[in-house]
């Protein structure tokens, strides 16, 4: 059984950057796919970013193309989200989540989820 735990969000204000991370545990870090997904308050959760398990692959919403960046560092079981020029928008509850395949799809669900970690973008 895999653990997800999130760290990094808080309050910014708009045009800053910030960086998340999630540190997995159990598992084999290095076979799973991960990404980023986010909830804003009163509305559904979406798609935000993903990486392949070689780090070779790398999937993200159209609204972050160019300012997110997702990475991954298996030695250290750990994935990050690198947030630049955020906008209010970006606000939301961001949440990891790994799956067994090895990749993303939004056809099928993550396997695995951490409890999320939240970033405010004030304007």
């Amino acid at each position: 059984q895999v653990q997800l735990e999130e760290s990094g969000g808080g309050l910014v204000q708009v045009g800053d950057s910030l960086r998340l991370s999630c540190a997995a545990s159990g598992g084999t870090f290095s076979r799973y796919g991960l990404g980023w997904f986010r909830q804003a308050a009163g509305k559904e959760r979406e798609f935000v970013a993903a990486i392949n398990w070689s780090g070779k692959t790398t999937w993200y919403a159209d609204s972050v193309k160019g300012r997110f960046t997702i990475s991954r560092d298996d030695a250290k079981n750990t994935v990050y989200l690198q947030m630049n020029s955020l906008k209010p928008e970006d606000t939301a509850i961001y949440f990891c989540a790994a799956d067994e395949s090895g990749y993303y799809s939004s056809t099928w669900p993550m396997n695995y989820w951490g409890k999320g970690t939240l970033v405010t973008v004030s304007s």
